[in-house]
């Protein structure tokens, strides 16, 4: 290796991470309290401290927004950045607070033909081996199939299916590129989180009566399913 690039102290990669999306649809302060709240409490672990991207495609005008930003830090959230932000009024008070501002351009996918998902999905990803906490292992463009355990703190993710023939306890996220038609299935459900084309599920959600059992997960009229198999 050459030893010039030995001596580099740092390096660049690219690599795929999951983040919620706060998506602001009001400015009425007390309102939004009240949402977080409510949401909070759902799971107060998972939204302990996470960050998030704050959405304002659908932000009214003319908005304080220094006052909304306050209420999500003081409800414990870690703003990381804000996407879709079209009022340029608001995008430069924004700025000035030292806050990243991420592209607007949306890739929309049209997965209704069954033509063009046999374009996008072609193969299968598989791993022998468990997935350790901290692991996040990406399917681009295929299914992923693990064959072992997949443990607490790890994160799967695939534009395809997923498939666990272990203990599910990470979090799995299936049709990641937009595909509401994926599926997520395993042999013992634990999972921390579920997602089906960014529609997500907290464990807190999941039936008792389905909890370490197989298990099938889908989206059906927008809303995420959880069946035995």
């Amino acid at each position: 290796m050459n030893q010039k690039f030995k001596k580099i102290p740092i390096t660049f990669k690219g690599s795929v991470f999951t983040t919620l999306i706060l998506y602001l649809k009001s400015n009425k302060v007390n309102k939004i309290y009240d949402a977080l709240q409510k949401k909070i409490k759902e799971s107060p672990k998972f939204f302990k401290n996470a960050p998030i991207i704050v959405n304002l495609s659908l932000f009214p005008k003319n908005s304080n927004w220094i006052k909304i930003q306050k209420v999500i830090l003081s409800s414990g959230f870690l703003i990381i950045g804000i996407s879709e932000c079209y009022d340029l009024y608001l995008k430069k008070i924004i700025q000035k607070l030292g806050l990243p501002i991420f592209s607007n351009t949306r890739k929309l996918i049209n997965l209704k033909k069954k033509s063009i998902k046999n374009k996008i999905l072609f193969k299968s990803i598989i791993y022998k081996n468990t997935i350790r906490s901290g692991q996040t292992i990406y399917a681009k463009k295929s299914d992923l199939i693990i064959i072992n355990n997949v443990n607490e703190g790890s994160e799967l993710i695939a534009d395809g299916n997923i498939h666990v023939y272990g203990k599910l306890s990470g979090r799995a996220l299936a049709g990641a590129h937009g595909d509401s038609t994926r599926r997520i299935f395993c042999t013992n459900l634990y999972s921390e989180l579920l997602s089906i084309s960014g529609e997500y599920c907290l464990m807190d959600l999941i039936p008792k009566n389905i909890l370490n059992k197989s298990a099938q997960i889908f989206l059906k009229k927008g809303i995420i399913n959880i069946k035995k198999l």
